[in-house]
């Protein structure tokens, strides 16, 4: 697996230069200049506001965990899926770990959460999600064959993805509900990602999981609220690529945005393998902005903007995460090494 990420992150980035080249180099540049850097703030303050959206949406189905608990976790969670060299599973595992309360962000004033709960909250999450990503992405496909006067060649196969991945959906959560040794072999397939003690632990609570997630699913409104949330994210995501055509001089419609990103979203899902998505989301921009009347210039700007947005939030989200760890780290080798110095003190006494 790891072999197949490095040879696909180099695919991608080969991708990424093709079509730099094929554009050319100056006009990107040009157009990713283009927008300035208080624009650029701008759409990472927009940016943000869909984060916002997407912690409110784990929060309905998790009410009993904080919002800022959830919040930062998504962060990390996100970040690890577009700024670590990952597939977007790797992302979950950097998720599951942070909202665990014992590491990475969370509020003091949070309930304790052990990994089989922190674990049932990232994949109903995730499952909320990519339900109201497939609303999003049938949307986009409507827009797009409305807004476009010729057919599209990504319209297929991004309806045959959807499909698919509406079945997947269904399945996941029917496992998610009543599929025991399904999901205990997923913990087994997660668990050998991540080595140590953790890994350990990881295994042992395998078997309160299924509990958890029947609790989860036993409550339809708290999923339907959150998936109804995460289509609002997904729209709102659609306005940040709107915001940033209009700071870069041209012009695009809401609709178009939502067909673009819409379409783009439903790309990446089914390469997911792919780490953060590198070539599929420029060549997907490209090819659906020229539908729209922009340059490929733009739309290829467009791309490294967003990666250049993600890096932005991501990177920091992912030092201050590292820099808790560290400290809780330390804090817990205090207390073991406590116990074994205290005997020592207590023996020696003075002489005389």
């Amino acid at each position: 697996m790891k072999k197949l990420t490095i040879l696909l992150t180099l695919l991608g980035l080969v991708g990424i230069t093709a079509a730099m080249a094929w554009s050319g180099f100056g006009s990107v540049i040009e157009a990713v200049t283009r927008i300035g850097v208080g624009g650029f703030l701008l759409t990472i303050a927009a940016q943000l506001v869909v984060d916002v959206i997407l912690g409110t949406a784990w929060h309905a189905a998790f009410p009993s965990m904080s919002f800022r608990h959830l919040f930062m976790a998504r962060m990390v969670r996100d970040a690890g899926s577009t700024c670590l060299p990952f597939s977007q599973l790797g992302g979950i595992v950097l998720g599951i770990r942070a909202t665990c309360r014992t590491h990475g962000v969370h509020d003091a004033r949070s309930a304790p959460v052990q990994w089989p709960e922190a674990a049932c909250a990232n994949v109903v999450d995730i499952t909320t999600e990519v339900l109201a990503q497939i609303v999003f992405i049938l949307l986009a496909v409507t827009l797009l064959a409305i807004g476009t006067t010729q057919s599209n060649p990504l319209v297929k196969p991004v309806i045959i993805g959807t499909l698919v991945l509406a079945a997947g959906a269904a399945g996941f959560i029917w496992t998610q509900q009543r599929g025991g040794m399904a999901v205990k072999h997923a913990v087994r397939v997660l668990g050998q990602l991540i080595a140590g003690q953790w890994q350990t632990t990881m295994m042992d609570g395998a078997g309160t999981l299924q509990d958890h997630m029947e609790e989860a699913w036993s409550h339809p409104g708290r999923i339907s609220a959150s998936a109804s949330i995460h289509l609002m994210g997904w729209i709102t995501s659609a306005g940040v690529l709107w915001l940033t055509v209009h700071l870069m001089g041209a012009s695009l419609t809401f609709p178009n945005a939502i067909a673009i990103e819409g379409v783009t979203c439903g790309l990446m899902s089914v390469s997911f393998l792919i780490p953060a998505g590198l070539g599929v989301q420029e060549g997907s921009y490209m090819t659906l902005g020229h539908a729209f009347g922009l340059d490929p210039s733009l739309c290829l700007a467009l791309s490294l903007l967003r990666r250049g947005r993600e890096l932005g939030i991501g990177v920091p989200v992912l030092v201050c995460w590292q820099l808790n760890e560290m400290r809780i780290l330390k804090k817990k080798r205090a207390v073991q090494t406590l116990p074994d110095t205290l005997p020592n003190a207590l023996t020696d006494t003075p002489e005389g």
